[in-house]
């Protein structure tokens, strides 16, 4: 609401020094301090309130040996990124924004899904906590909501079911009428993903970090005329409002990262990683780089990937053979470096470090085209 407020200060009286509020990354600046310092504030309070409500994440009995000490760690903690991300972007982002209406409907319903789902779970003692097809009807929705958004309203109207294809010059994909199904699959995909990697203190929340930093720079670049025109990109007027909200989930996302290492005092549970991972989903469809994906989140794709990979060949081996046979000691992948011996906070930092060298190639492939 500042933004507003500022604004119109700046226009009835224009008083020296508020013109400065106009500017993309001085309110992202401000969006992510707010962020950051919101996270510090309410942080403990949320942890202490999950404690005293007995709020405590479930642990595998097939899991890592080491993992059995984690019992009691209470879960939900994705409540304090979601507060920390919506107040700053509320007070600081141009909320009559089409993008920014798009991302805080995606983060707010499918962080809903994932309260939800960790209520019955963590609550109500429900093993499975929501029913899998309720979440998926929630994911559907949000992807439905999205893409047809993206198709048929006026701000996409030039680029609607198109997207950019990396490391290609002057080429785009058209989606055609396969579109939305394609927003709807992204979304499930990516929340999904988020969801699987949020699996080792600290892993899921600073991976997510180092992506946003990358796509704050795709946001900013992609919303402006001069930068997208050399980089010869495809330009949207208005996207760059969404580098406040990046800049939001990236202060919101520290702040959490604070509680979350190791060793942990609060899990996201799937409150922050289907809202963390959905909103990933939905800026790379807005900003047309949605094939990028696989790059970007290149780790989040690898852990979805050995899944997959475990469960096809273990269905595979036991309908062939009679005995179920596994690629992985254990899925997702993180599990499986675990299992090798490797110390917790030294797979955090190898899949920091990935992530970090698959963000800086997914920036080089606008120049390397």
């Amino acid at each position: 609401m500042f933004y507003y407020l500022f604004d119109y200060i700046n226009k009835v009286f224009n008083p020296p020094g508020f013109d400065v509020f106009r500017f993309l990354t001085f309110r992202s600046a401000l969006s992510a301090i707010t962020a950051l310092l919101f996270s510090f504030f309410i942080g403990p309070k949320i942890i202490d309130k999950l404690k005293k409500s007995q709020v405590k994440q479930p642990i595998r009995d097939d899991g890592p040996e080491a993992h059995k000490k984690k019992y009691g760690t209470p879960t939900m903690g994705g409540l304090i990124i979601l507060f920390s991300v919506i107040t700053p972007v509320l007070l600081w982002a141009n909320i009559k924004s089409t993008f920014i209406i798009l991302i805080l409907f995606a983060t707010i319903i499918l962080g809903f899904v994932g309260f939800v789902d960790d209520y019955l779970k963590v609550v109500k003692q429900l093993p499975k906590g929501l029913i899998a097809r309720y979440k998926l009807l929630g994911q559907i929705f949000v992807g439905l909501v999205v893409g047809s958004a993206v198709y048929f309203l006026p701000e996409f109207a030039q680029y609607n079911s198109q997207t950019t294809l990396p490391f290609f010059k002057n080429l785009n994909w058209d989606f055609g009428v396969l579109f939305i199904p394609w927003v709807i699959f992204i979304i499930t995909a990516t929340s999904n993903a988020v969801n699987l990697t949020d699996g080792l203190d600290g892993l899921a929340i600073g991976t997510i970090i180092i992506v946003m930093i990358a796509l704050a720079i795709i946001a900013y670049v992609t919303g402006n005329v001069i930068y997208a025109d050399y980089l010869n990109i495809i330009y949207l007027p208005g996207s760059g409002e969404l580098t406040v909200f990046i800049a939001a989930l990236i202060g919101a996302g520290l702040g959490f990262l604070w509680y979350n290492s190791y060793p942990a005092q609060v899990f996201m549970g799937d409150t922050g990683s289907l809202a963390l991972g959905g909103a990933f989903g939905v800026m790379m469809i807005m900003l047309k780089k949605d094939l990028l994906i696989p790059i970007l989140g290149g780790i989040f794709f690898l852990e979805t990937l050995s899944v997959i990979i475990q469960r096809l060949y273990f269905k595979y081996t036991k309908k062939k053979y009679g005995e179920g046979k596994r690629v992985f000691l254990m899925a997702p992948i993180h599990h499986h470096f675990e299992k090798l011996g490797w110390e917790e906070p030294k797979i955090v930092i190898r899949f920091y470090i990935i992530t970090i060298i698959l963000a800086i190639i997914s920036l080089t492939s606008f120049k390397i085209r």
